[in-house]
């Protein structure tokens, strides 16, 4: 199905710093966990649980103040981002892209866009994304084309995995000019050729409606129009700070698993036979494979701190050194939050035992989750980026997966 023909936006709260931000996170959170389970079961996209989070200020927190924003800190963002995933992950991938292309104004747009489109953000105007494309030879290809005509610009193309483009005031989209110059163009959700279609089927994530949009000779203004390619040259904290907020995503799935393992082990599950006690609780072998989950989890919080201060530091004393120093802090996180994840969604069920399996307890959405959410990009190759950073003094390739 297509998108509604109006997305609304209400009165929008303004959030003045990091404490007002993680308390109004965590009420949030609270809410958007009842009825989450049911929100993945029948595939129900949370159009009224987005318009609550962004009315509450949230999706503005990372604006310049000298624009009226916050400017919270990246560890501030992604305990943001955890908390609201913990709850619902749908819910803490939407304003993902939202997030990063805020911080892609604050990199590459000129003043008047700066004004414009930060005064959009603390209006409670969501940014969704048309960036990613299927079919292509690679996932940095780029066939969407912006061309200029008798009548102004144009914009064509088709993109999928376009995570919160269905609940967006404005659908950003990466093409390529006529000088073939990476570009990004802020589209109006509305704009007439513009087109957000709800197909998107994966077995975790099922609410994010990250499906396709599509762009038939779309009209768009100069103001519109953003330089992507300067987004990594000189070095930024873009790519970084994209994946600081896909590794609490992760964290925050992997703490609902272990918050639903420690009801069902401590309520529900029976000992096995062998082990001589007469609850889960106290099974020696499902202690010892709990403990090392806690300090799994633990280490993950941890590393999605510290690289949430050296992504302060980066986006404070810009220069190649601190944002490679950023690069690999956040990709350590990030290793340690996806094994964190899939690790706690599959001792869950074998925690907590056969009954668990039963799809009247959905607790399988938390590995589906997992499993969907961390193929958005191979975290194979970080490990490879902190080694090869740490023997040999390299700086890891310049882009929004690193």
């Amino acid at each position: 199905m297509t998108a509604p023909s109006s997305v609304s936006t209400g009165p929008v709260h303004v959030v003045r710093d990091d404490a007002e931000a993680l308390a109004i996170a965590r009420r949030l959170a609270a809410d958007f966990a009842t009825g989450a389970s049911e929100r993945d079961r029948q595939r129900r996209l949370p159009f009224e649980e987005v318009e609550r989070f962004s009315a509450s200020g949230l999706w503005g927190i990372t604006v310049p103040r000298a624009f009226g924003g916050a400017a919270v800190s990246h560890a501030t963002l992604a305990e943001v981002t955890a908390l609201i995933s913990e709850a619902d992950p749908a819910l803490g991938q939407i304003p993902q892209n939202h997030y990063c292309l805020v911080d892609a104004v604050r990199l590459i747009g000129d003043a008047q866009q700066q004004k414009f489109f930060f005064r959009e953000a603390i209006e409670g105007r969501r940014f969704g994304n048309a960036v990613s494309e299927s079919g292509t030879a690679n996932a940095k290809v780029v066939t969407a084309r912006l061309r200029a005509t008798p009548e102004g610009l144009r914009l064509d193309g088709r993109k999928f995995y376009c995570t919160g483009a269905l609940f967006a005031h404005w659908v950003p989209v990466a093409a390529k000019d006529e000088q073939d110059n990476q570009v990004l163009v802020y589209v109006a959700r509305e704009a007439p050729g513009l087109e957000v279609v709800d197909d998107w089927s994966g077995f975790g994530q099922r609410t994010t409606a990250s499906g396709t949009v599509t762009a038939d000779n779309v009209a768009v203004g100069a103001l519109q129009v953003l330089p992507r390619a300067q987004l990594f040259e000189p070095p930024t904290i873009h790519g970084p700070f994209a994946q600081l907020l896909h590794a609490a995503i992760d964290l925050g799935i992997g703490r609902a698993a272990m918050a639903d393992l420690h009801h069902w082990v401590r309520e529900r599950a029976r000992p096995w036979p062998d082990s001589g006690v007469a609850r889960a609780a106290d099974d020696p072998l499902t202690l010892a494979r709990i403990g090392r989950l806690v300090i799994q989890q633990h280490a993950a919080e941890a590393l999605l701190e510290r690289a949430g201060r050296a992504l302060d530091r980066a986006r404070d004393e810009p220069g190649a050194e601190h944002v490679t120093e950023a690069s690999i802090a956040v990709a350590e996180a990030k290793v340690l939050s996806t094994e964190f994840a899939l690790e706690a969604a599959t001792a869950l069920i074998e925690l907590a035992g056969t009954q668990s399996t039963l799809a009247e307890h959905n607790l399988d959405r938390h590995w589906r989750n997992a499993r969907t959410h961390t193929v958005h990009d191979p975290v194979r190759w970080k490990p490879h980026a902190v080694g090869n950073h740490w023997l040999n003094g390299a700086s890891p390739q310049r882009h929004a997966s690193i």
